[in-house]
């Protein structure tokens, strides 16, 4: 036991600081518990049974439904009509977010429904004269809140789902099941409307308003101290040399980000473009070193873009715009420098937000994490190739992508019998789901080749790596000890108050560490307490489920909050003002929830 709360100490804190990708700390507890078989009591077979469990499976099954459901467009669509109903009316624009994110987050895996929505939303703001502040926060909590309506919301469910089998498996007695697929669907439409009616009133008026409403993104990063233009004269040096010999040295820190000659603008890659007498440079660089590059070359300073629009025509697409890094993007852990980032996208790099802190220069070397936002600077077939790409969240609509439209009514049918043949318990989940995989192939909703890329790879190695970390909780009895240690507290608190005790420290947990840690740890302690107490053991695996669903106090406690967090402009405490108190208001219901419709003692 002692063993395994070493291990779960380390997990923990790995998780937490972030040292290393957390598909990357739970393959480290999965080696070391094979590692320490003789007091772990997890053999090699064990120890990467993860990889072969049903609820691994069906959320890399789900994963790729969703990307379908994505290549039609119907989720942009929806996100289109929805604008198009909210129009300037700012409770509108809300009431569309959290009403189409909800229940759409119910039947397509919530992490890419907000990948796809944030670009929707921050247009919808930006055209309705909102600040996005005001949307993406809700836009992220409604997709949470969605997530607990049915079984294939959250890959939550379906790993809370496979634990309490595994658990009624190995204890007939002690009344745990897999779950329904609408189960619990009753209470996630009280929690949900909730929720919403939280977003709606008290959550608006606590949301500050981060980003102007005009959304200009020179001004919100403030760039006007970083940006200059300079005129080359006729004793320059740099005259006749090509962009990249004359300025292309990294450690000067400095992008070139536009060339003007006689009035016309030149966006392209620069680096092989020979400079002329009288051309105009736009630079991004600090003011110490333009002042060593005006010295050394001998140009004169000439102004410099004040806003966003200086940096390109009205009538052309924007060239600037913000990219959010999602889990899975082969720029997480890498840096600027190291990935090539610039070369692969013809990118300028304008500004760096990373947990809320903005970095103007010197972003050359920083490590990248998911959820951290890059304002870029790119011709617009570059922009188009970062919006196909799944590496990125573009926070900004391009017209230029195209959807499979036509495939939309094969893909709203198999997602229907995905989930209709598990709840009339036709299929098992993962039998379904996979079959669901094959459909979309053969109608041409996904091409073959789009599977792998399909599935976020870190969310599978995540579920394998932490999957037996509570199996040897269960077999050293330490699950059980704790159990023992929280049923204690039974003797002068009544259940209910045990039951919402396991909620709010499940929330607490998931705040720093991953969901699906929270509830590979938590279900099998709150089992065996509701056990030693003689209480509802399904109950209490519920609470614990719908409290890791639902981790709104930090950004970091669910993606769908790192992937507002830059767009938005939040701060760390952003999160907290406005998610503690919804947090604590959904213990209460969803404990008095879970009390009346499955009571709380056996």
């Amino acid at each position: 036991m002692l063993v395994v709360f070493a291990l779960i100490l380390l997990a923990l804190v790995l998780f937490a600081t972030e040292w290393f990708p957390i598909d990357v700390t739970a393959i480290l507890v999965m080696v070391l518990l094979m590692v320490l078989e003789p007091w772990t009591q997890i053999s090699a077979r064990e120890g990467i049974s993860g990889f072969a469990n049903p609820a691994t499976i069906t959320v890399l099954a789900m994963l790729i439904l969703s990307t379908g459901i994505n290549r039609t467009g119907l989720v942009q669509l929806i996100g289109r009509k929805m604008a198009a109903f909210a129009g300037t009316d700012r409770r509108k624009q809300l009431a569309a977010t959290v009403g189409v994110t909800g229940p759409v987050s119910g039947f397509i895996n919530n992490t890419p429904v907000v990948a796809i929505l944030v670009p929707v939303i921050a247009d919808l703001a930006h055209e309705g004269n909102t600040s996005p502040s005001k949307l993406l926060m809700p836009l992220s909590f409604a997709s949470m809140l969605g997530g607990t309506l049915t079984l294939i919301g959250t890959s939550t469910n379906i790993l809370a789902s496979d634990i309490a089998a595994q658990l009624g498996a190995e204890s007939p007695g002690i009344g745990l099941h897999a779950f329904g697929m609408f189960e619990f669907t009753k209470l996630g439409i009280i929690v949900f409307a909730v929720g919403s009616l939280y977003l709606m009133t008290i959550g608006v008026r606590l949301l500050p308003e981060r980003i102007p409403a005009d959304e200009d993104l020179v001004e919100e990063y403030a760039l006007q101290e970083y940006l200059a233009d300079v005129v080359v004269p006729a004793n320059s040096p740099l005259i006749g040399q090509t962009v990249g010999k004359a300025l292309g040295d990294d450690e000067r820190d400095i992008d070139v980000l536009q060339l003007i000659r006689y009035g016309e603008q030149f966006d392209e890659p620069l680096a092989r473009k020979e400079i002329h007498e009288n051309d105009t440079l736009r630079l991004r660089t600090n003011r110490e070193t333009l002042e060593d590059i005006i010295d050394a070359e001998g140009l004169t300073l000439s102004g410099g873009p004040r806003t966003e629009d200086d940096l390109h025509p009205e009538d052309e697409e924007p060239v600037l715009v913000e990219v959010v890094i999602p889990s899975g993007s082969f720029l997480v852990g890498e840096t600027l420098a190291s990935s090539s980032f610039r070369q692969r996208y013809d990118t300028n790099v304008l500004a760096f937000r990373t947990r809320g802190d903005v970095v103007r220069d010197r972003f050359e070397d920083i490590r990248i994490r998911v959820g951290d936002t890059i304002l870029v600077q790119a011709p617009p077939d570059s922009l188009t190739r970062l919006v196909k790409n799944e590496d990125f969240i573009v926070a900004h609509e391009f017209d230029k992508v195209t959807y499979r439209t036509e495939k939309i009514p094969f893909a709203v049918g198999i997602i229907a019998g995905v989930v209709a043949l598990p709840a009339l318990n036709v299929l098992p989940i993962v039998v379904s789901a996979l079959a669901g995989v094959v459909a979309m192939i053969f109608t041409g909703v996904l091409k073959p080749t789009e599977l792998y890329s399909s599935v976020e790879w870190n969310v599978i190695f995540l579920l394998a790596g932490v999957i037996p970390l509570g199996i040897a909780l269960q077999q050293t009895g330490a699950a059980a000890l704790l159990g023992g240690a929280v049923a204690a507290t039974g003797t002068f608190l009544p259940p209910i108050v045990v039951l919402w005790v396991f909620y709010l420290v499940t929330g607490l947990l998931t705040s720093v560490i991953s969901n699906n840690a929270s509830v590979v740890l938590m279900i099998p302690v709150a089992a065996n307490a509701a056990q030693s107490i003689g209480a509802n053991a399904f109950a209490f695996v519920l609470a614990v489920t719908f409290a890791a669903s639902t981790a709104f106090m930090t950004p970091v406690g669910y993606q769908t909050n790192l992937f507002v967090y830059g767009p938005g402009g939040y701060k760390f405490s952003d999160f907290l003002r406005v998610g503690a108190p919804l947090q604590l208001l959904l213990s209460v219901v969803s404990v008095l929830g879970i009390a009346f419709f499955w009571g709380v003692r056996v």
